[in-house]
């Protein structure tokens, strides 16, 4: 019969599939300490994206797994996390106050991108993160009425104080100008705006913000895979042909820009009738799979077209505060797992922010 040692433990543990990021937990380096008592086992683990909605279900499962070996009379499982910087293009840096920026793009409008930016910063929220949302979309911006916010922020000196809904911190130019107001600027006016939002808010420490771009591929796309440190874009798109050509430009263009493709959400997948209940795809079905096998980009999740989103957002409440123990959250609530724990799997930023020095002469 076999020892029980640390490295037959590791072993074990190395069978352990973390649903969300579909490795293993010691090739995802969750392992940070193992100790034996007899035939008693304690484990230390990390995870690198927030889990406190699926924590108690992960602990119950591996320490199940381990007490299953013979060897193992009893598994005592200790589970955290810890969200760090990871990569970002070019020669940018991690912004000090701001982890990882992910930014939320589609081909087209009229795919649910925003609706899907909000309800997954507030589903990464809802696991414990810290997350701020950037409403990029400056000629039609969506962030103040969806999350029910109305007036200008407020200043600290010479940066401004982002909004507060909800527990995110949230900056949109919708704040600064009244709701029909078009914003009638040419591109340079756009570009500097989406960096005057970004880099003159006061965010604090933030585990993630949530970048909503408008559509397309053109000037505000642009500046950010030049100016903004980017650990990492999610991909939104509906099933029919149409909204695929388009993601599939998105994609292609984030990739000349060298940035991270974390993945693809696939909104609208199916229609639910608020009478019966009933699911039916009515855009299509298999459109996002086939588009996530043919770039090798994963398909992180399928989200339904429900008028309980439309509503919920009209009123300023998205379904994940509005409904937190509904199947419509629980689907947000898996999509945002599956997207941090993608971007757990790059590498981390070795980039270190020093703070400026300023020598005087008195």
């Amino acid at each position: 019969m076999a020892n029980l040692t640390e490295e037959y433990v590791r072993g074990l543990i190395a069978g352990i599939r973390d649903p969300h990021a579909d490795t293993d937990l010691v090739s995802l380096g969750w392992v940070r300490g193992i100790g034996i008592d007899g035939s008693r086992v304690s484990v230390d683990l990390r995870s690198g994206y927030p889990l406190d909605g699926v924590r108690e279900t992960l602990v119950a499962a591996i320490s199940a797994k381990l007490e299953s070996d013979e060897l193992i009379e009893n598994a005592a499982v200790n589970l955290d996390w810890k969200v760090v910087p990871h990569v970002v293009q070019g020669e940018l840096k991690p912004l000090e106050q701001i982890k990882n920026i992910i930014a939320v793009a589609s081909g087209k409008g009229g795919v649910g991108k925003s609706a899907t930016s909000v309800n997954l910063a507030l589903a990464l929220q809802a696991d414990g993160a810290r997350v701020g949302v950037l409403d990029a979309d400056i000629y039609g911006p969506s962030m103040p009425r969806m999350l029910g916010i109305s007036g200008p922020p407020r200043t600290d000196g010479k940066r401004i104080v982002p909004q507060r809904a909800h527990g995110l911190q949230v900056m949109s130019i919708g704040f600064m100008v009244e709701e029909d107001t078009p914003m009638i600027w040419r591109g340079p006016m756009v570009t500097s705006a989406l960096q005057q939002l970004l880099s003159e808010t006061n965010w604090e420490g933030l585990d993630y913000l949530i970048v909503d771009l408008p559509p397309g591929t053109g000037d505000i796309q642009l500046t950010l895979a030049q100016n903004v440190p980017v650990s990492g874009c999610l991909i939104v798109t509906t099933p029919q042909d149409i909204a695929l050509l388009d993601a599939r430009k998105a994609v292609q263009m984030f990739r000349k820009v060298e940035m991270s493709v974390l993945g693809i959400v696939e909104n609208m997948s199916t229609h639910i009738c608020s009478q019966c209940g009933h699911e039916e795809p009515i855009f299509g079905s298999g459109g996002g799979q086939r588009m996530s096998e043919q770039y090798g980009v994963p398909l992180l999740g399928q989200l339904p077209l429900a008028l309980k989103i439309r509503e919920d957002l009209d009123a300023g409440t998205p379904t994940v505060v509005s409904e937190p123990d509904s199947e419509l959250t629980a689907r947000y609530r898996d999509v945002a797992r599956n997207l941090s724990a993608r971007l757990s799997l790059t590498p981390r930023s070795l980039a270190v922010n020093l703070p400026q020095i300023n020598i005087r002469s008195t």
